[in-house]
């Protein structure tokens, strides 16, 4: 399952720096995108699950599932693995209720620089992924 998803994402990876080159036609932002800093909670929740990296969230979910839960290295680290990756939100959302203006501006020039390097972040963490998904898999295999 790790190396046809790492097949698939070195394959998205290589189909966006194909289209690189190319000029991009001019996307206006959608609707709800004007609206984001001011979207209802329930409109967030149901947003959410549609803008996730999909393939991305199958790489994870593969390796957690195959976790050595018997070790008891393995359970510690899955533990500190989902305590900081929810840490990393509740820090945001304390930063931005403490320090609001200061979140904004951060916030903004974090989109812009986003916006401009969205390209390179696909290709390079696309094809990243997908060789280690490919190696792990390999190796799992030859094991």
């Amino acid at each position: 399952m790790r190396i046809a998803i790492g097949v698939g994402l070195i394959g998205f990876g290589l189909y966006w720096r194909s289209r690189q080159g190319r000029p991009r036609k001019e996307k206006k932002p959608p609707k709800w995108e004007a609206s984001v800093d001011n979207m209802s909670l329930w409109f967030a929740l149901l947003l959410a699950p549609v803008l996730q990296p999909w393939g991305l969230m199958a790489a994870g979910v593969t390796s957690v599932m195959q976790a050595d839960l018997a070790s008891g290295a393995s359970v510690v680290a899955l533990i500190l693995f989902v305590l900081l990756a929810t840490s990393t939100y509740l820090a945001l959302e304390i930063f931005s209720i403490v320090r609001k203006e200061r979140a904004h501006a951060l916030a903004l020039s974090l989109r812009a620089w986003i916006q401009a390097h969205t390209q390179q972040a696909i290709i390079w963490g696309s094809i990243v992924i997908g060789l280690f998904l490919i190696g792990s898999g390999t190796a799992q295999l030859i094991a």
